[in-house]
């Protein structure tokens, strides 16, 4: 059996391949093919009354999480997905040969176990172990039991360790598989279809963003990683698809920080017949029923905010908070001026250059960090909103709303732009702003317009930042925490293992 309190690192690494050695010298294969095991630590506890009342023996298989020797005895706590249960091993109530073996096993090996449950005298529910099998042996020895895998890099890096030792991080991802099985049963219930659209595009489209681009060898053209997938499932609604969605891994070339990873999960849905008014309704319910199922409640805890989901969500124009928050009223302001205010609040103006630009800067800077409750903010200016309908009664302003929590947007929706003259012009004036220096534009997609040509019926569209949702459910304050595996720079100057 492992000697915890062996050295770390290098010395230890060595010990346990050494063991991997003495293993298959013993006939043992160290990494087994399959363990047909009955219950889960979880559904063993369940039933424990049963199965204690009926002496019946059940088989475990988990990764050991700790060891305590006592000789010719031990106990030792294995987990698995459903939790973790004491096990106790003696060496007359197995095999020579399995005892041999259980004394090569360390902390991070995994082991099936078979046996009775009992109560410990201090009440901890317990197998008594009648026979073991080791099923993996793990050379790296886990982080060191009482501090754990604290580097957060590192955690990010090696999340495979971070799911073995820290528990919240567990329950954080099963909780977004939960989020995510949700969302979809909502939408399924309300007779939205799910499909699937390209990922990798001819032209790029559906937000104005940064492509990353990639050549396929045999056709020989430049494509584009999706920005979104709107223009695809836009063109459904056109074929007769009334109500449609899609989970879409969306993928931007800019920076990184606690809410943008370059890598994200989008969902989008469109109805036809709807506009940007019936979606805010279906955002209200959407977000009451995530927060009561998953949590139990519609009030959610978020760093040190307490935040009310309970419909109806305060409406907020856009140009109405900024005005507040600039100490004046922007909405005919040119971008010349807009760039004095910028600067004036000292804000960095770097890239900045047409008016949308500064619109949203100013907006990014001054109005977002103060939408703690859930808050629609409406009718954005025409110039940072392609896709979406004009204002029906608003000159200069178009049906599009965000939803605002926690001093973040979590989604995107419009009364969507079906007049394909008008798309067009859109577009152009993208495109003109690009040549002026614009840092993200729009390409002119004329198959979209076609489309467009055929007839698209009045239409509400929605997107919601899967990641930033599962953030909000689970109190986690960086997007890196609700990723398995967020982008991250390479390793330079750390030490490769």
């Amino acid at each position: 059996m492992s000697d915890t309190s062996a050295p770390p690192g290098g010395q230890e690494r060595e010990q346990r391949k050494a063991k991997v050695a003495r293993l298959r010298e013993l006939g043992v294969v160290p990494y087994a093919y399959r363990f047909q095991r009955t219950h889960s630590t979880a559904e063993a506890a369940a039933q424990e009354a049963d199965l204690v009342a009926g002496g019946s023996a059940i088989a475990l298989a988990g990764r050991v999480m700790a060891l305590r020797g006592h000789g010719h005895t031990a106990f030792g706590h294995i987990k698995d997905y459903g939790g973790k249960l004491q096990f106790y091993i003696r060496d007359d109530e197995v095999s020579a040969r399995e005892f041999e073996v259980f004394k090569l096993v360390d902390i991070g090996d995994i082991i099936g176990v078979s046996g009775v449950l009992f109560r410990t005298k201090t009440g901890e529910l317990t197998l008594r172990v009648s026979s073991m099998e080791l099923l993996s042996k793990a050379i790296n020895p886990l982080p060191e039991k009482w501090h754990g895998l604290q580097d957060k890099e590192l955690r990010y890096r090696r999340r495979y360790i971070d799911l073995i030792v820290n528990e919240d991080v567990y329950r954080t991802f099963l909780m977004r598989s939960r989020i995510v099985e949700r969302v979809r049963r909502f939408l399924l219930e309300r007779r939205f279809v799910e499909v699937e659209t390209p990922v990798l595009q001819p032209l790029y489209g559906g937000a104005l963003a940064r492509p990353f681009v990639t050549h396929h060898n045999t056709l020989d053209v430049d494509l584009y990683l999706r920005i979104a997938d709107e223009l695809y499932l836009k063109r459904l609604i056109v074929g007769g698809i009334e109500r449609v969605f899609e989970f879409s891994k969306d993928f931007r070339n800019e920076g990184m920080d606690r809410s943008h990873n370059p890598e994200f999960t989008m969902l989008e849905c469109y109805a036809a017949f709807w506009d940007y008014t019936d979606m805010m309704g279906f955002v209200e319910e959407l977000f009451t029923t995530l927060a009561r199922e998953i949590l139990g409640s519609t009030t959610v805890s978020y760093g040190d905010s307490r935040i009310d989901m309970t419909a109806p969500w305060r409406r907020l124009k856009y140009f109405d908070a900024l005005a507040e928050a600039a100490g004046e009223d922007v909405r005919g302001a040119d971008a010349a001026k807009l760039k004095g205010i910028a600067r004036s609040r000292g804000l960095d103006i770097e890239g900045a250059e047409s008016r949308g630009d500064f619109l949203d800067l100013l907006f990014s800077e001054l109005v977002e960090p103060g939408l703690i409750q859930p808050t629609f903010v409406m009718d954005y200016p025409v110039e940072i909103s392609p896709l979406a309908k004009r204002h029906r009664s608003d000159p200069g302003v178009v049906e599009r709303f965000e939803p605002y929590i926690a001093g973040y947007e979590v989604g995107n929706a419009f009364s969507e732009l079906n007049d394909p003259e008008d798309q067009r012009e859109r577009f152009e004036t993208i495109a003109r702003s690009w040549k002026e220096g614009a840092r993200e534009t729009h390409p002119i997609d004329e198959d979209y317009i076609r489309a467009l040509e055929y007839g698209m019926p009045p239409t509400g569209g929605l997107g919601v930042g899967i990641d930033r949702l599962v953030m909000l459910l689970t109190n986690s304050p960086s997007i890196r925490d609700v990723i398995l595996f967020p982008q991250m720079r390479p390793e330079e100057g750390r030490e490769k293992e």
